[in-house]
């Protein structure tokens, strides 16, 4: 008996002082070097015909890389194709041309003699404004399924609209039209797609934006932010009519209330809690890779500049309205996250800066790539929202033992809609959380919650959940789902 005791404490030990899993076991990140002398501070990249990587940076240059995706087995390649833009926060390519969209236009640049640099530069489009202030940045889309471009402008100074079509969201046509689309921005981050073709933007916490959040761009809509919405004028009736203004009172309201008063109002689809998960969101991309980067094709990623990481985020829509839940996925990136693109196989690319803001992860820039190790991580993979709770589904089946009421911790909160810069979290409620039901297969379940609350975030911390092989827990446990409509 006690040669059999003897026997079992080394496994009982390793078992109780395993290593528990962490990102880098199942997501790599590698470095790329910048060449000496450049500052790649990212604010866009484009993946070119011929395998290359173009990044626009905030100095004004656009570099070309080859052999991104093979690095460093085989050292990257960098060559300089153009300089002197204003501060590019946005490219596409199509038709032998690389757009750029800088602060006062989009430009589409091409190199005609062979060289390697660009050495023709051609305006599309110019048609909004700038002053000069620093915070009049514009930030710009890939191309849609229609050929345009969509591009988000930032207000003046972040509280004003000092020049035309500031806090505005335009598109571009093929042609060069401008087509004012959306009012009611802010202060973006970032612009892209989710894998059904709608477009989304970050909008960072201020005024009218209580926390920092992912919104959908419905062609038509308010964004919340009245200061741009003096140009409608110039819009020529291309959306409609200028909206009312939100309540201008000291206590200020909610947006679930003044969606009511105010029909262009489209809520955010996903907010961000300010300071739990990130301070300012940045670039998006949709994970169209049918699974080489892993196990969430068809979900959104969303650069965070300040707490140097990205989100994974799950869209549905319900009544109409995008909403879902944020997950977080990977962080300790060198720098500020600003822009980011997947490639069908699975090469995730970002760059960025910590200018202005600073970044947690210390460096004043970044050019980085992420790809999966081929292992799956065990997440939450998808949060849906149901009359009476929320379904969960898994990566990996769960120990249905596991699965008990105990297992789960729910707050919920709101913000203040209110001219002031940000809102602390507020209406908050305690919601009771149990086990509806466990899929035989064990990789979902259904959750009762007891109440839900329309336009509430409903943080979920899901930390007693174990997986059936291995009893470890979740990689991610948290989950921040926002509520704009309960199904019925």
């Amino acid at each position: 008996m006690k040669r059999s005791l003897l026997c079992l404490f080394p496994l009982l030990t390793s078992a109780l002082f395993a290593e528990a899993p962490k990102e880098s076991d199942f997501y790599t990140i590698t470095n790329l070097p910048a060449p000496e002398g450049a500052s790649i501070e990212g604010g866009g990249i484009e993946l070119l015909p011929d395998g290359k990587v173009a990044v626009c940076t905030r100095r004004g240059q656009v570099w070309i890389i080859e052999g991104a995706a093979g690095h460093p087995d085989k050292p990257a390649k960098w060559t300089l194709f153009a300089e002197y833009l204003h501060e590019p926060l946005g490219l596409a390519w199509r038709d032998g041309w690389l757009y750029v969209v800088q602060r006062p236009e989009v430009t589409r640049l091409r190199d005609e003699d062979g060289d390697g640099r660009a050495d023709v530069f051609e305006t599309v489009s110019d048609g909004w404004g700038i002053k000069g202030d620093y915070h009049e940045y514009t930030f710009g889309s890939q191309f849609d399924r229609e050929g345009n471009l969509w591009c988000v402008l930032c207000l003046t100074g972040s509280f004003t609209a000092e020049a035309l079509y500031r806090g505005w969201v335009l598109r571009v046509s093929p042609e060069g039209k401008l087509i004012p689309t959306a009012s009611g921005v802010r202060s973006p981050g970032g612009i892209g797609f989710n894998a059904e073709g709608d477009v989304f933007y970050t909008d960072n916490q201020g005024a009218w934006n209580g926390s920092s959040s992912l919104k959908w761009v419905k062609p038509g809509s308010f964004q919340g932010n009245p200061n741009g919405n003096i140009y409608f004028d110039f819009a020529g009736g291309a959306i409609g009519d200028r909206p009312k203004n939100p309540p201008y009172t000291e206590e200020g309201s909610r947006m679930v209330k003044e969606r009511e008063n105010i029909p262009e109002l489209v809520p955010p689809a996903v907010i961000l809690p300010h300071q739990r998960v990130g301070n300012s969101p940045t670039g998006i991309v949709p994970d169209l890779t049918k699974g080489k980067f892993g196990p969430f094709a068809g979900q959104v990623f969303v650069g965070e500049q300040t707490h140097s990481k990205i989100h994974r985020v799950f869209l549905e829509k319900v009544n109409g309205l995008y909403q879902g839940a944020m997950f977080p996925f990977l962080e300790g990136f060198k720098s500020g996250n600003i822009a980011l693109r997947l490639s069908d196989d699975g090469n995730l690319y970002t760059s960025g800066s910590d200018r202005g803001w600073g970044a947690r992860g210390g460096l004043p820039y970044n050019f980085e790539r992420v790809n999966w190790t081929g292992k799956t991580p065990f997440e939450i993979h998808e949060m849906r929202a149901l009359p009476d709770g929320f379904e969960l589904t898994f990566t990996q089946p769960i120990d249905k033992a596991s699965a008990t009421d105990a297992a789960f911790k729910m707050e919920a909160y709101t913000y203040i809609y209110q001219k002031a810069y940000g809102s602390p979290e507020v209406d908050q409620v305690s919601p009771r959380v149990s086990v509806a039901s466990v899929a035989e297969d064990g990789k979902s379940l259904k959750l009762r919650v007891a109440p839900l609350t329309k336009g509430h975030v409903h943080e979920l911390h899901a930390d007693g959940v174990r997986a059936a092989e291995g009893g470890s827990g979740l990689l991610h446990p948290q989950a921040y789902y926002t509520l704009n409509e309960i199904p019925e």
